[in-house]
């Protein structure tokens, strides 16, 4: 086995180029600087399809777990990261050009998402429910228990490389599924290291698979019978067309927004400005949740685009491994020109940049943006980097409204100290979320997740995500 090649994981073996059936590789390269970070053997069809075929009997054995024993798996796994979280920080940072602050962060956050699927793992509901409501039924009762699905895909994006696959597998595990990992081409190597604290802590050989592959040889996952979910985080367009070609199994998609903050006329004007602009420009602005629009009183707005603009300059941007930084690049070249192209766009349509607007290679200066078209794409789609839109409202309704004008509905965030203000927007926000007081960006991990109309189809969130992956079967007994 060629030591500079990073073997994928598969039924108990980790299989690397030589002497397998992988037909290519793929180079790891850290977006700041582009320097090979490692080399990964890339699973082929064949590898896929025993992957598939090894996992269906590997839930015969992980269905028949114990709940004591699937938590104790899961508390091992939190346990490793723990052990190890420099490391991990470090090789996130390495893959996915996010701020070493935020991958110690998103260690910790993953850690946090195995305890809690580990004491899950113990509490997955049931109910007894009485059958004797008419004479043909008398001294029946039934029992209602969940029972895990099969085999599960599981589908990761690169801007959460460890978290966000920890919110698939972690609860998958919990409930007793077997599952195929096939985390993102561009940050492939947090994964197989969970891998590896996966199978440490003792989870059945043939009960999991850490496949390296590219997206489209990974289309005949989604299409395959044998196979009861898929669990996708991602873009709104892949998620959707992966939807279209799954069949009769479930599908549970997480996927992208462009989300809307209200500041209304009795927020906490320093809060707003000083929560808005870490959510709008932190880590690149890489985050599905991240504040992309925000509609601000007009009685507050002058002021309010003074201080927020004074703060983000202050952001520091450049290199990922600086403690200090907040913004460092984003992911690839193809992104970071598709971002610098829609301001471009949003300008000649007659937007005024307040600051930023520049890159130097894939780092984007946090830019901001006012009076800007709503059919300009940095309004209207997920822009999905350092950029956000401000926009003055003179009633909630309004702005409610304007939020609202949008494809998606992931998360919002309302600052306010009016509490009708408050119930109004959560009774009207089309979002999956609604934060008050906060920007969009805040997740705990436990909390149901997820979105409306483009955003997404279902919910994650460690229990929330079990009730996903299990199936509830009724025992019908006369007393």
């Amino acid at each position: 086995m060629n030591p500079s090649v990073r073997p994928f994981y598969l039924a108990g073996e980790w299989l690397s180029r030589e002497g397998h059936r992988t037909r290519n590789t793929l180079d790891v390269r850290n977006p700041f600087d582009g320097t090979l970070v490692a080399t990964v053997a890339l699973a082929s069809q064949e590898d896929m399809e025993r992957a598939i075929e090894e996992t269906r009997r590997g839930f015969e054995e992980t269905r028949t777990l114990g709940s004591y024993e699937r938590a104790e798996i899961l508390a091992g796994i939190a346990a490793q990261l723990s052990a190890h979280k420099d490391e991990v920080a470090h090789l996130i940072t390495l893959e996915a050009g996010k701020p070493i602050l935020f991958s110690r962060l998103e260690v910790d956050r993953a850690i946090m998402t195995f305890q809690v699927a580990s004491e899950e793992a113990k509490r997955i509901p049931g109910e007894v429910i009485p059958l004797d409501l008419n004479a043909a039924s008398r001294d029946r009762i039934g029992l209602v228990r969940r029972f895990p699905l099969g085999v599960i895909l599981a589908i990761s994006p690169f801007n959460f490389p460890l978290n966000l696959v920890a919110h698939k597998v972690a609860p998958a595990m919990a409930a007793g599924n077997a599952f195929i990992l096939k985390p993102s081409s561009s940050t492939p190597l947090t994964a197989l290291r969970l891998a590896e604290a996966i199978e440490a802590a003792g989870y059945p050989k043939r009960g999991f698979a850490v496949l390296a592959t590219r997206g489209s040889d990974a289309e005949m996952m989604v299409k395959d019978d044998r196979l009861k979910m898929i669990t996708f985080t991602g873009s709104a367009d892949i998620g959707w067309y992966l939807k279209t070609n799954a069949g009769k199994k479930r599908v549970l998609l997480e996927l992208g927004g462009n989300a809307g903050v209200i500041v209304d006329e009795t927020a906490d004007l320093d809060l707003a400005v000083k929560k808005t602009a870490m959510a709008a420009f932190a880590y690149a602005g890489q985050v599905c949740i991240k504040t992309q629009r925000i509609y601000i009183h007009q009685n507050l707005f002058e002021r309010f685009v003074e201080q927020f603009v004074r703060r983000t300059k202050e952001l520091h941007c450049g290199d990922p491994m600086d403690d200090r930084t907040i913004v460092g690049p984003v992911i690839d070249d193809q992104s970071a020109e598709r971002i610098i192209s829609w301001i471009e766009e949003a300008v000649a349509m007659g937007a005024k940049v307040l600051t930023g607007g520049h890159r130097t290679g894939r780092v984007i200066e946090p830019t901001v943006l006012t009076n800007i078209d709503r059919r300009a794409k940095a309004f209207s789609q997920e822009i999905f980097g350092p950029v956000v839109t401000l926009h003055p409202f003179a009633t909630i309704d309004e702005a409610v409204a304007g939020v609202n004008d949008s494809r998606y509905g992931l998360q919002a965030g309302v600052f306010t100290n009016n509490l009708q203000h408050a119930f109004y927007a959560y009774r009207n926000l089309e979002a999956g979320g609604v934060i008050v007081n906060e920007s969009s960006s805040y997740r705990i991990d436990p909390m149901p997740y997820g979105g409306t109309k483009d955003s997404g189809l279902g919910r994650e969130g460690i229990r929330y995500a079990i009730e996903e992956m299990t199936e509830p079967k009724l025992l019908v007994v006369e007393n």
